[in-house]
């Protein structure tokens, strides 16, 4: 996108000459400076609105008709050449005391009791620009408290000083307005926008924001002091953003967790599930080493429990090794060297979803070794999203594209129906039935050498889709860049945990009946076959996982070893950009290791003779000629059922997944699952259908939608145990009939 190049302009700002860029806000000159003023509604990445009026300075004629007649809003007024300001005569100090008191008239004054006293821009700013002593002799107006604006928002009208962050936040950085000025005049307040709770995936970030303690958390609300707390810098392990956050502990706990300010990733927001999805390290933990014996687990030490699972691995004569997707790039190294110099087994895969040898091939080609930035995304003339939905499966990511969007990005996405997340980013749809996406890119036009192309982790089921997009980007220059769901996918593709020269992939491993298995971060649901995952776990001779809460696997698992999670480990995350985002340990505590850590233990205690070779330790399995690429799946069939639809899917940010389980105030924000079908089929079956696919059946709300013809859309894993569990198989068809029926 390219700009108008701005020249510079000089002022004085208190006597001081500032030289800013032309169109610069008056208190953006100010800061530049090293001068403060006094602010409320102000914040860089919002649009100025002069809600407050705090930040009032003084901006005299000079003699260039440059100057106002009364003080005004330095946040609204952009500088111009030769113009005057002072913040701190007679004035300006005088209309700051004037409003500072006029906040204070109603606002309550019981800092020590108040959630934000402490950390509070209003009390801070009323000792520094406030007087010593109140005028006012009326009662404060009171109102009844809280207002849930959403089941993790909280609103005490009493301590709002209207400022409007919250609002203008709501309605120009996520798009979901749900929050509005009420009432007018002395009456003006904030409430909830038409009957409606506030919902958004970015909804905690208004909390943090607010310069008051009007807004507050559900879940952090009068727990804990700022000065009670200890700050760490961290990296958020929900997504593979790299989203920069602040986490906040006390006595070992985590007692919240904040945005961090990285201008390059995330600026200052975070999703909701990065910053209240963390109790899955206290809750449900796995924190004592287990054995099975007699057909039973029971608690071993961790001498004991490292010696069996190297004793069970090193017997084995084939191994697999499932990693998952969880990991830092540390541990993806570490499980990669321990596939294939311990266990001299190239059966080895991170995808813990469906996938395809075609996804295996690309991750290593045009994935490995590269780097797209959020910077080449604001410097794009064009995006192109195939096979992904950033609202849910990539928060920042999403936040980058509106704000681009908004600044004249066009966005095209190529989806089997138009959501609200692409109407959110201003996109033109491109209605595409799953597996139809190499035939419309094929012919796709409108890319240059200045474009850049995304695509997700779900196109690993549209046979051709990963070349067409290659195809795509080398016929035209364009960037091309992948975007995995979770954190440690990048990184794992980084240290090739992929299946080597003769190996089998995770479908290959699950179907292959090897000797021993050992898992890490893998639900057996969100696998493509997750009856085929469990029955291999149950027919392995001997299972080893590695995991933070009890899972299916770790139920049918022969040793159990818990690994730390995010924070009690410090690692790097490999971000969708290829970006390094080292953090550091939060929590050191005592008998808690990494993945790293105990592969090394084991690798030290295994007794497998590293000179063996692969033929010989596993010659019965790779005799079998089993096709690593057994979940490719032809969707060039010809559906023969008029009443059949191709199944469109993928999972909303805030779903059943195993680390949301316990949260029960984000869970409360998810999404309801329901079916998108075509409009016209929804006046015909109605608000209510029933849903069956090879696997099984779901009655389920169902809404309207424009979709690509043939095919509906649910969410991946909202309902039941999931998509792949009980309902239908990668590339099956599904047929709809109402209810009733």
């Amino acid at each position: 996108m390219g700009g108008v190049e701005m020249s510079d302009v000089t002022l004085k700002i208190d006597g001081a000459d500032v030289t800013v860029p032309e169109g610069t806000l008056v208190i953006r000159a100010a800061e530049e400076a090293g001068i403060e003023i006094p602010r409320f509604c102000d914040h860089p990445l919002l649009a100025p609105v002069g809600a407050c009026r705090q930040c009032l300075v003084d901006i005299p004629d000079a003699g260039n008709g440059r100057g106002f007649p009364k003080p005004q809003a330095s946040c609204t007024i952009p500088v111009a050449e030769g113009m005057v300001v002072e913040t701190q005569n007679s004035t300006a100090v005088k209309a700051q005391q004037g409003i500072m008191e006029f906040l204070l008239v109603n606002h309550p004054l019981d800092c020590p009791v108040c959630d934000k006293g402490g950390e509070c821009p209003l009390q801070n700013q009323a000792m520094s620009h406030g007087q010593g002593e109140t005028r006012f002799e009326g009662t404060k107006r009171t109102f009844p408290k809280p207002i849930n604006l959403s089941p993790n928002v909280l609103l005490d009208r009493e301590r709002c000083i209207v400022c409007q962050r919250c609002t203008r936040f709501a309605a120009e950085i996520p798009g979901d307005p749900g929050i509005a000025l009420i009432q007018r005049g002395a009456q003006q307040q904030i409430g909830i926008a038409e009957d409606k709770p506030f919902s958004s995936y970015f909804s905690g970030n208004v909390i943090q924001i607010c310069p008051v303690g009007a807004l507050t958390s559900d879940d952090y609300r009068f727990r804990a002091r700022p000065f009670d707390l200890v700050s760490t810098p961290s990296v958020a392990e929900h997504d593979a953003c790299g989203a920069a956050i602040r986490i906040d502990h006390r006595r070992g706990k985590v007692m919240r967790r904040l945005a961090g300010n990285d201008p390059e990733v995330n600026e200052e927001w975070i999703s909701d599930k990065d910053r209240f999805g963390f109790r899955y390290a206290v809750r449900d933990r796995l924190t004592t080493p287990m054995v099975r014996e007699d057909g039973e687990l029971r608690p071993a030490s961790w001498l004991e429990a490292v010696a069996v699972a190297a004793a069970g691995l090193a017997q084995a004569g084939s191994v697999g090794v499932l990693p998952g997707g969880r990991l830092t790039l540390e541990d993806a190294k570490a499980y990669a060297t321990f596939a294939r110099d311990t266990l001299r087994t190239p059966h080895i895969d991170f995808r813990s979803r469906p996938l395809s040898a075609e996804e295996t091939d690309f991750l290593r080609s045009r994935v490995a070794g590269t780097s797209v930035t959020y910077a080449d995304l604001d410097a794009a003339d064009h995006v192109v999203l195939v096979g992904l939905e950033p609202e849910d499966e990539a928060g920042t990511l999403f936040l980058r594209l509106r704000k681009a969007n908004r600044s004249g990005l066009r966005i095209t996405t190529l989806s089997p129906y138009a959501s609200e997340g692409s109407r959110k980013l201003g996109a033109e749809i491109v209605l595409t039935a799953p597996g139809a996406e190499k035939d419309v890119l094929s012919q796709f036009s409108g890319v240059t050498e200045a474009s850049v192309i995304l695509v997700g982790e779900r196109l690993a089921t549209s046979p051709g889709a990963y070349s067409a997009a290659a195809d795509l980007a080398d016929r035209t220059g364009a960037r091309l860049a992948w975007v995995p769901r979770r954190a440690g996918d990048r990184g794992a593709v980084e240290a090739d945990l992929l299946p080597g020269e003769g190996g089998l992939d995770a479908d290959g491993i699950v179907r292959s009946g090897l000797d021993a298995l050992l898992v890490a971060g893998v639900d057996p649901d969100d696998t493509a076959d997750p009856a085929a995952f469990l029955a291999a776990l149950d027919q392995a001779g001997f299972v080893v996982s590695l995991e933070q809460r009890v899972t299916a696997v770790t139920e049918r698992a022969d040793v159990v070893l818990p690994v730390a999670t995010a924070s009690e480990k410090a690692g790097t995350f490999v971000t969708w950009e290829g970006r390094r985002r080292p953090f550091e340990k939060v929590f050191d505590k005592p008998g808690t290791y990494s993945d790293a850590d105990l592969l090394k233990i084991l690798a030290e205690e295994s007794s497998i003779d590293r000179e063996t070779s692969v033929s010989d330790r596993e010659e019965s399995v790779l005799g079998t000629e089993i096709d690593p690429s057994t979940s490719e799946i032809d969707y060039s069939a010809p559906i023969s059922d008029s009443s059949a639809y191709r199944v469109s899917t993928w999972r909303l940010m805030l779903d059943n997944g195993t680390l949301q389980r316990g949260d029960k105030a984000l869970a409360a924000t998810a999404r309801p699952a329901f079916v998108r079908i075509p409009a016209g089929l929804h006046a015909e079956l109605g608000d209510v259908v029933t849903i069956t696919g090879d696997r099984g059946s779901w009655t389920l709300p169902a809404l309207p939608a424009e979709m690509a013809d043939g095919t509906v859309w649910v969410p991946t894993n909202s309902f039941g145990r999931g998509v792949w569990a009980d309902l239908a198989s990668p590339g099956s068809t599904v047929t709809i009939e109402g209810a009733g029926q």
